[in-house]
């Protein structure tokens, strides 16, 4: 994915450069990338990056006109138009078409610059003038910035594989943090799953200067929202409704096509509801698969041709089982392992995304942001899979996740479950495309800080949202037959069914009891999947597992080295993988962990080059 990576030291060593261009190379992934390099010994730093051809930041580094600031920024800033304006008129010289005026603004504000910013990024100020070297990432932290410090230096990326590249000794679990990823699906505390590697903490600008011991400071301090007024319910939905269209702007603008990545859900809808473009300019893509269209599809098909924009489906086939090898060990790689093998899902399908548009445009976040839903949790493995020392870092990681929760229910939404859970899946989407989520936008999170009771974790300002902007949008039922006011008999009864089947096809997926599982395997030649399966849901590993990918599973999970591996009980494993490719029973969870871990070991822990 595009990013940075770099090495701050007392004293920049010839070394040094060796190791920075092998971090370069471990940026360096599929598609077009502009890559670069940047070294500046009188503040023993140097700096790599790579970005998408096109983008913002395709013009690093960036540097004011005296040549004492250089800028490696790596992500997008939205809003600045006016800012951009002003430093035009204010004599400095930059190109208007891309992000190079950022370091402008920086000139100006000093280290007020930092919370100017909106967006998601990372990136290195190197100033000359006062002797200092600025880490600083957006405020959510999610755009990762893993780092290790030793006598050396300071090493730091946006991608952990670089520092385990030129710092080898590094390529160690830690099993808490390694713990929590499995009990949560991530890992806490900005911890991660190496040891010796942590993560920069959201909102940082810590300042490195020679001579002088590193400065850690926070740009932002998410009190500052926390302590708002809350407002009245319909005041906080006329601010929502005055200020959403201006906030959702500048994410369909730049100089890349950009595609609306449509599910059947609510969010995407409100930004097709009042992104107001003209019709055939915004084309509208949907993530499908093979029995059948399921909801997202048909809702999505239906709300792009009531804007008038062109819509196409993009399957989960035989295309994808047949590659689905290396997509998984990609997906880990890409990753650094915080993904599991489903993200295989994520590269296939952005793939062809990125061929519609380079920029994809997505409601993702949204359901968490304004209605406040909690996405992850501390779930029980519970099957006796793992070793008793690893058993007890599962339930440690439960307890941490329990002390984390006690805060502010945004809080706890938008600066540990966004960055801590959602980055896995972010991580594969941005290494194929450019991501634009606008309800992470910074004066939309801090409006919904300002929700009052009984609104904030309502779909009724969502619904409003929508019917306001286009009245025809808003008589589309949802993915879940909702509507703002539906049919009292006609609403209720097609909310049933499509509740009825989404329960259904789950039960017949991942939940499926160990007793129906079998039974179902005994049914197989009456292909009962068929009937339940692709209604809601385009991908189906269960079915794949036992099926498809049986042997794939078999070779990687019975494999003596995977046996052998400190954290699993051997014979139980073996259990779990013949019961399930047999149909004896379903342990598609239990599956996705053991390949996750597997993959970690070969593709960040044992790869060499």
């Amino acid at each position: 994915m595009p990013g940075i990576a770099g090495i701050i030291s007392a004293t920049w060593k010839p070394e040094m450069g060796k190791q920075l261009d092998a971090m370069l190379n471990c940026l360096k992934h599929e598609g077009s990338r502009t890559t670069g390099c940047h070294v500046e010994p009188r503040l023993g730093a140097g700096v790599c990056w790579t970005c998408l051809d096109g983008a913002d930041g395709d013009c690093l580094p960036m540097w004011n006109e005296a040549k004492d600031i250089c800028l490696i920024f790596s992500g997008e800033h939205f809003g600045g138009s006016q800012e951009a304006a002003r430093l035009k008129a204010n004599g400095h010289q930059f190109d208007p078409q891309n992000a190079g005026w950022l370091v402008h603004l920086y000139e100006e504000l000093g280290n007020g610059f930092f919370e100017r910013l909106n967006g998601w990024f990372s990136g290195v100020l190197l100033d000359t003038r006062r002797q200092t070297a600025v880490l600083f990432n957006d405020r959510y932290g999610l755009q990762r910035i893993y780092y290790h410090q030793n006598e050396d230096g300071f090493y730091f990326g946006t991608e952990a594989k670089g520092i385990l590249e030129v710092l080898p000794g590094l390529r160690r679990l830690d099993m808490e943090g390694l713990g929590q990823s499995v009990a949560c699906g991530c890992a806490l505390r900005d911890r991660t799953i190496f040891s010796g590697i942590s993560l920069l903490p959201g909102g940082a600008a810590w300042t490195f200067s020679p001579g002088r011991p590193l400065t850690k400071d926070l740009y932002f301090n998410r009190r500052v929202w926390e302590e708002l007024e809350l407002l009245g319910g319909e005041e906080f939905y006329h601010e929502l409704r005055e200020r959403f269209p201006r906030i959702l702007e500048p994410y369909l603008g730049g100089r890349s096509r950009v595609g609306m990545s449509l599910t059947g859900g609510l969010d995407g809808r409100m930004i097709m509801a009042w992104a107001g473009r003209p019709p055939g300019t915004l084309p509208c893509y949907t993530f499908g698969g093979v029995y059948r269209d399921c909801t997202d599809v048909t809702v999505a098909r239906r709300v792009a041709r009531a804007c008038g924009q062109p819509h196409q489906v993009i399957p989960v086939d035989e295309g994808f089982l047949r590659e689905f090898p290396t997509l998984a060990e990609k997906a880990i790689y890409l990753s650094d392992g915080a993904m599991d093998v489903t993200g295989a899902v994520e590269l296939y399908v952005n793939r062809v995304a990125r061929e519609i548009a380079p920029v994809r445009l997505t409601g993702n976040y949204g359901s968490e942001i304004v209605r406040r839903n909690v996405a992850f949790k501390a779930g029980g493995v519970g099957t006796g899979l793992f070793a008793p020392d690893f058993e007890r870092q599962l339930e440690s990681a439960a307890n941490t996740y329990e002390e984390e929760a006690r805060c502010h229910s945004l809080s706890f939404i938008a600066f540990k479950q966004v960055p801590w859970h959602h980055y896995s899946r972010l991580s594969i989407e941005r290494s194929q495309l450019t991501l634009r989520a606008p309800y992470l936008d910074n004066e939309l999170v801090a409006l919904m800080y300002r929700a009052p009771a009984g609104i904030a974790e309502s779909r009724e300002p969502s619904l409003r949202l929508i019917a306001d902007g286009n009245a025809e949008l808003g008589r589309i039922p949802t993915d879940r037959g909702i509507v703002l006011r539906p049919p009292p008999l006609v609403g209720r009864m097609r909310n049933l069914w499509q509740e009825f089947t989404f329960r259904a096809e789950y039960a017949y997926d991942y939940g499926m009891p160990q007793w129906l599982a079998r039974a179902d395997h005994l049914l197989a030649p009456a292909h009962l999947e068929r009937l339940f399966l692709g209604r809601h849901k385009f991908y189906h590993f269960r079915v794949w597992y036992r099926d498809q990918l049986a042997g794939y599973i078999k070779s990687m999970l019975l494999d003596p080295r995977a046996l052998a591996r400190p954290y699993v009980r051997k014979e139980r494993v073996e259990q779990i993988v013949n019961d399930h490719a047999s149909g004896r029973g379903n342990h598609t969870s239990e599956l996705h962990r053991l390949l996750r871990l597997e993959l970690i070991q070969r593709q960040l822990i044992e790869r060499r080059g």
